[in-house]
Formats: structure tokens, C-alpha cells, sequence
């Protein structure tokens, strides 16, 4: 009996300590896995700031292209009637 207990608590020891490196080895890819995530973040918001112009930039270019193409139009026709 006392053999089977000795057994018992070395199989419990022996699961601890192996529970406890690969929970280790665990948490240390997970630092890794949370380095890299800190750079991604880092470089979205780099992207984020350097595209922050583009929003207004967008709007002045549709507008000056609008414009263009009304006067696109007006020219069209005037040359139409021109071309008669």
C-alpha cells in the first residue's frame, strides 16, 4: 500500500512539474505573440496618421473634377454647336 502511494504522489509530482514547464513555455510565446501585436498596432496607427490627409485632399480633388466636368459638358456643347 505504501508503494502505491509513493507512486501515486511521485505520478502527481512528476504532473505538476511538467504541467508547470509547458505552461511556462506557454506563457513565454505568448509575450511574443503580445511583442507582436504591440508592433502591428504601432504601425497601424503610423498608417492611420500618414492617411489622415488623404480624406480632405479626396474631397478638394472631387469637387475641382466636378467642376471640370461641367465644364467638360458646356464645352461639348457649344461645340456641337459650333460643328452645325
Amino acid at each position: 500500500m505504501t508503494l502505491l502511494v509513493t507512486l501515486t504522489v511521485l505520478a502527481i509530482v512528476l504532473f505538476v512539474v511538467v504541467l508547470a514547464f509547458f505552461l511556462n513555455k506557454l506563457a513565454k510565446m505568448l509575450a511574443g505573440i503580445a511583442d507582436t501585436l504591440g508592433q502591428v498596432t504601432w504601425g497601424v496607427r503610423t498608417v492611420e496618421k500618414q492617411c489622415a490627409t488623404i480624406g480632405p485632399a479626396a474631397d478638394v480633388i472631387n469637387d475641382n473634377l466636378s467642376a471640370a466636368a461641367g465644364d467638360l459638358e458646356r464645352a461639348a456643347v457649344m461645340a456641337e454647336r459650333y460643328g452645325r
